[in-house]
């Protein structure tokens, strides 16, 4: 009955969700007014928060068993394979407008490279003044996520072969191609031949170790961890109904709900790099941070770009040029940030701003 107890935010989740498609049409908050869809809302927010606890502690409990940088990349794909199977999904389904993927991939890369390595940095600057992380590991990471954010997000909008910021055939066959030729040799470098430099370089025997975290086997933290992150995902999509409820009520832009379901897809990973950050594992957040901007593009771009071609849906996947500017300034400062072996919290700040910046655009530019 431990172990039982212990999935009780799971179990929750489920549940929750499965109340909904029971209820069919009779929960749409349409039908329900902004009161008693403000109460649901909250009901599944803390649900939502519940289980990323739970993806935390298997993650945890993972990252022991496995070490760095598996513990991490388990996280990371897990969450970033759910991510893009609901995006393909949404698609297939005929919601989706043709900017719908690409807003998704920028709203996560902006949360992840500026709110989340600007929180972790600032957590752990101001607890442990300088902090310290493997410089070939993060160089790794940066070297496969320019040119593939550049590929994919800034030339269809500076070309002119396809209209607008869609893909020419020939652009997105090479944009598939390139995304997963370069992705999987970078796993290759991570998990393979070249895994030590994705380690913290001054750990010490025994610092793998988690503690207050009771560690079982490798399945059962697996599927618990699976179990845990498919409710989330379940009831984002059910709250986007809500959130985007509300914000029409309000008159706020509607890109702001994709903005808000992102955050709570990626909230299972950012607690876990800033405790990270706390712990002074400065090297674990850095996994989970670059490797989930990484991996977003890199496992987006071409099941997005294949589910257009068996749809026959729009996919417009360049950015608008104030967002390109963004795009292009958050990975000069990033290239800055992890330039030298330590961080301090005043590049914490820095990457805080631009992500400020990011929010106020949401609201300034729609």
């Amino acid at each position: 009955m431990p172990h039982l107890k212990s999935e009780l935010p799971s179990l929750a989740g489920f549940a929750v969700f499965a109340a909904f498609v029971l209820a069919g049409d009779s929960l749409k908050p349409d039908n329900l007014g902004i009161l008693p869809s403000l109460v649901l809302l909250a009901g599944i927010f803390a649900t939502v928060m519940w289980c990323a606890f739970s993806v935390v502690r298997h993650a945890e409990c993972l990252a022991t068993i496995f070490g760095e940088p598996f513990g991490t990349l388990i996280l990371t794909i897990a969450v970033i394979g759910i991510e893009v199977a609901l995006i393909v999904a949404i698609m297939l389904s005929g919601d989706a407008v043709p900017t719908m993927a690409r807003d998704t991939m920028f709203s996560v890369v902006m949360i992840v490279l500026n709110g989340l390595v600007g929180a972790c940095l600032l957590a752990g600057g101001l607890r442990h003044r300088n902090q310290t992380y493997n410089l070939q590991g993060a160089n790794a990471f940066l070297s496969v996520l320019v040119p593939l954010a550049i590929f994919a997000l800034v030339l269809p909008r500076i070309t002119h072969s396809a209209p607008g910021g869609e893909l020419s055939p020939l652009q997105a066959g090479f944009d598939v191609v390139m995304s997963l030729l370069l992705y999987g040799v970078f796993l290759a470098i991570q998990t393979v031949t070249h895994s030590d430099i994705f380690r913290q370089p001054d750990a010490q025997e025994g610092d793998e170790h988690h503690h207050g975290v009771v560690v079982r086997s490798m399945p059962f933290h697996v599927i618990g961890l699976l179990g845990a992150l498919l409710p989330i995902i379940l009831l984002s999509k059910k709250l986007a109904l809500y959130v985007e409820f509300g914000i029409e009520g309000l008159g706020a832009p509607l890109a702001l709900s994709g903005f808000i379901v992102a955050a709570l897809v990626l909230m299972p990973e950012g607690l876990s790099a800033l405790q990270a950050a706390r712990d002074n594992k400065l090297q674990r957040a850095v996994n989970i941070c670059l490797g989930s901007a990484v991996a977003t593009i890199g496992l987006t771009v071409p099941a997005v770009l294949l589910a257009g071609w068996i749809t026959g849906l729009r996919i417009e996947l360049g950015l608008e040029p104030a967002d390109i500017i963004l795009l292009v300034l958050t990975l000069f400062v990033s290239l800055l940030t992890f330039g030298s072996r330590t961080t301090n919290y005043l590049q914490g700040a820095v990457h805080l701003a631009l992500f400020a910046a990011y929010v106020m655009m949401i609201f300034d530019l729609s």
